[in-house]
């Protein structure tokens, strides 16, 4: 795992940097490609969070064009949602030209502006973000789809400091199986699963929030939080220190890359859920290394697997 750095943009050829980001590494272009405004920086790393109005999560959600951790102060709630709204549109167009054979089947998720130090912050073990760990949603299952994230320092002083592990494939091998991979997949091809999938779909149809998941999505779940308690991979498993600088950005498959945040505040981020079909090699997808160790299919419908050796 390493990180490969584009020095300039656009670059005078194309490159399909696909197998570089598939394998667990890191693009990392140190100054941004893409317009982001020292004014908007500005206002956002000089946010209140005092009175409550402001959360220390905010997201947008791409879809809607909303923007959400801002109450009570619609004008507020605006430049915020115009701000990530600007930023959204520009990293869509930088990745669109940077890896095209993804954007044409890609879903365009929420981004997000992470404004706490993270040096120190005292969180509940599974929302922990020192801790290594790979990446999944609990509100937004990807159905097998990898998590593509762009990231983007606008700190004015401080380096965002990152520690990774080896690619999924290295750390699944060793622990899926202790992880629960097998239960989930039986589980879901028992005569009981399809009212468990029926009955989850209702209950969300009813308002409740109940969310639908894959076999693949219930097991990255549990991977997320078992990874974070594993005192062994977090101890003893390789690790690999990056430190982003002020103005810079970096794109990774937060699934497929083990990684956990040291230290750094003030970071913008953006999503794609990128469909396994997009991928120039279709094994390095978590799901197909995962339905190799199991030996099952880990979608509704999906065709038996062969399992590993």
């Amino acid at each position: 795992m390493s990180l490969v750095t584009i020095d300039s943009w656009p670059t005078r050829q194309h490159i399909d940097f696909r197998p570089q980001l598939e394998a667990g590494n890191i693009l990392f272009l140190p100054t941004t490609p893409f317009a982001a405004p020292e004014e908007s920086k500005e206002f956002l790393r000089n946010l209140s969070f005092a009175g409550g109005a402001v959360h220390k999560n905010i997201a947008y959600r791409t879809a809607q064009d909303r923007i959400t951790g801002i109450e009570g102060d619609a004008a507020l709630a605006e430049r915020v949602r115009d701000i990530f709204r600007r930023y959204s549109r520009e990293v869509v167009r930088f990745v669109t030209a940077l890896l095209p054979d993804y954007a044409s089947s890609w879903k365009l998720d929420y981004a997000s502006f992470r404004p706490v130090e993270e040096e120190g912050r005292d969180l509940p073990l599974n929302k922990r973000n020192d801790l290594i760990h790979t990446d999944a949603f609990p509100s937004r299952p990807t159905n097998g789809g990898l998590i593509l994230r762009v990231f983007t320092n606008i700190s004015a002083t401080k380096t965002r400091v990152w520690v990774t592990s080896d690619p999924f494939r290295s750390i699944a091998e060793r622990y899926a199986r202790e992880a629960g991979l097998h239960r989930i997949a039986v589980a879901a091809h028992s005569p009981w699963a399809p009212l468990r999938s029926r009955s989850a779909r209702m209950l969300r149809s009813l308002g409740l929030p109940v969310v639908p998941r894959s076999p693949y999505d219930r097991f990255m779940l549990r991977f997320h939080d078992y990874l974070k308690r594993n005192d062994d991979f977090q101890n003893n498993y390789a690790q690999h220190r990056y430190e982003f600088p002020p103005g810079s950005t970096w794109l990774v498959f937060t699934d497929v890359t083990p990684h956990s945040v040291q230290a750094g505040q003030h970071a913008l981020e953006q999503t794609f859920i990128v469909a396994r079909e997009s991928l120039s090699d279709r094994e390095n997808a978590p799901i197909s290394i995962l339905e190799r160790i199991c030996g099952r299919p880990l979608l509704a419908g999906a065709p038996a697997i062969a399992p590993m050796a």
